[in-house]
C-alpha cells in the first residue's frame, strides 16, 4: 500500500526523523491558511499524489510570499500531472503539501529496500540526490553505497556511520546523519514497509539533516496489525478495477493491453500473460482468482474485466487443483447472465471435474472457443482479437 509525501513525514517524526514543517491543504483557501500559520518567508506548495516525478511535471513550486501560494494552489489543484510513474493517463492533484522553504545546503539519496538475493533489509545511500536512483544506478554505479542489515541485529551504529561518510555527509553532521538513519530503519521494520525512500535528504544553512521528500510503501499483508497505517489509505488514488476485485480476494492487475485473463494461480496467471505476449496479442490484465473460488467470484471477474473498455478478448485458463473446473464453468455461465459478453471468449479447461465443466459450458449456450492447451488457447483468443 502506498502513502502520501505528507503522511510519511507524519510517520517518520515518531521516529526521530526530520521533516520540514508543513501542513496538507485540499482547497486554494486552506492552501493560503497553511501558509499564513507555518509563517515563513519562503513556502514550497507540492502536489500530493502516489507517484513520483512530481517536480518535472509541474507539480512542485516554489512560493515567496502568499499571492503565490494561491497562484500556484489554483495551478496545480486539479492538474492532470503526468510523470514517468503515473503512465501516460496521469494522475489528477486532490490535495497538496504546504511546507516552510529550507535554505538547502547540499542534497542527497537514503533508501531502505528489500534485498531479494539475501532476504534481508538494504540501506542504500548516495550523495546524488534530487535525481532518480535508477539513472544514478545506470550512469554511475559506483556512486551508489549499501549496508545489508542483520534481522538479528538490526541496523548498526558503525553501518550508519560508514555510509554518512561514503557520501560525504559534513563531519560536523555525521551524528545527526546517524540517528536520522536509525529512525528510518525503526519506522520501516516497526511498520512493515516494503520501501522507504528520503530523495533528497538534505543537509541545511543551520545544520539540519532532514527528509525533503519522503516514500514510504507498506506490505498489503501485514496491514492487518497497523490500524494507523491503513486509515491513510486513499482509495482515490487506487485503481477502480483493482479496488473491486480486492473485495473479492481477486489478484488483479490492469495492464495496457486488450485481452482479458481469468486464471488460478499466480504462476499460471504470469504463464498467461507471457504466452499471450508470445502470439503477439497484449494482455489486459493479470487476474488470479485464486485456488479456492466459486461461481460468484468467478462471475465478479468477469464483471470487472469487461468495465474495461480496452478488452476486446478473453481468455479463461483454468488447470483444476484445488479450484474445480464446474464451478469456473458455473461462474461463466452466471457472468453471461449477468453481463453481455461481447467479445470472443476463449477457455481452456484442465483437471479436477474437466469434464464436467465443459459440458456445462456446452449446455450454456453461450459463443465459447475451446482450447486444447494453453498455447492453443492463447494462439485462438491472439487470432480472434486480431
Amino acid at each position: 500500500m502506498n502513502i502520501h509525501e505528507y503522511q510519511a513525514k507524519e510517520v517518520l517524526r515518531q521516529y526521530g526523523v526530520t521533516t520540514p514543517n508543513g501542513k496538507v491543504a485540499f482547497s486554494v483557501d486552506e492552501a493560503v491558511k497553511a501558509a499564513q500559520d507555518l509563517g515563513t518567508s519562503v513556502c514550497v506548495v507540492k502536489a500530493q499524489i502516489h507517484a513520483g516525478g512530481r517536480g518535472k511535471a509541474g507539480g512542485v513550486k516554489v512560493a515567496k510570499n502568499l499571492d503565490e501560494v494561491r497562484k500556484y494552489a489554483e495551478e496545480i489543484l486539479g492538474k492532470i500531472l503526468v510523470t514517468h510513474q503515473t503512465g501516460p493517463t496521469g494522475k489528477e492533484v486532490k490535495r497538496l503539501l504546504i511546507e516552510e522553504g529550507c535554505d538547502i545546503k547540499k542534497e542527497y539519496y537514503v533508501g531502505l529496500v528489500l534485498d531479494r538475493k539475501t532476504s534481508r533489509v538494504v540501506l542504500m545511500a548516495s550523495e546524488e540526490g534530487g535525481t532518480e536512483i535508477e539513472e544514478v544506478a545506470a550512469k554511475t554505479p559506483e556512486k551508489i553505497f549499501k549496508e545489508i542489515i542483520d534481522p538479528a541485529i538490526g541496523l548498526t551504529g558503525f553501518q550508519a556511520r560508514r555510509i554518512a561518510f561514503a557520501i560525504n555527509i559534513p563531519k560536523e553532521l555525521i551524528n545527526k546523519a546517524v540517528k536520522f538513519m536509525t529512525g528510518l530503519y525503526e519506522a520501516f521494520i516497526n511498520k512493515d514497509c516494503s520501501i522507504a525512500e528520503i530523495n533528497p535528504l538534505v543537509v541545511t544553512g543551520d545544520g539540519q539533516v532532514m527528509a525533503l521528500d519522503a516514500k514510504m510503501n507498506f506490505d498489503s499483508s501485514a496491514l492487518y496489525r497497523h490500524a494507523d497505517i491503513l486509515a491513510y489509505r486513499d482509495l482515490s488514488e487506487e485503481d477502480e478495477k483493482e479496488l473491486a476485485a480486492s473485495k473479492y480476494d481477486l489478484n488483479y492487475v490492469t495492464l495496457d493491453g486488450n485481452i482479458a485473463c481469468i486464471v488460478n494461480g499466480a504462476g499460471l496467471a504470469m504463464a498467461t500473460i507471457d504466452i499471450i505476449k508470445h502470439y503477439g496479442g497484449e494482455p489486459a490484465n493479470f487476474l488470479d482468482v485464486g485456488g479456492s473460488t466459486n461461481a460468484e467470484k468467478v462471475s465478479e471477474a468477469f464483471k470487472i474485466i469487461l468495465s474495461d473498455q480496452k478488452v476486446r478478448g478473453i481468455f479463461v485458463n483454468i488447470f483444476g487443483g484445488i479450484v474445480q473446473c464446474d464451478a469456473i464453468a458455473e461462474g461463466i455461465v452466471e457472468a453471461a447472465k449477468q453481463v453481455k459478453i461481447t467479445v470472443p471468449l476463449v477457455v481452456r479447461l484442465e483437471g479436477t471435474n474437466v469434464v464436467k465443466g465443459k459440458q456445462i459450458l456446452k449446455d450454456s449456450g453461450i459463443s465459447i472457443t475451446v482450447a486444447d492447451s494453453m498455447a492453443d488457447g492463447a494462439e485462438k483468443v491472439v487470432s480472434l482479437v486480431g
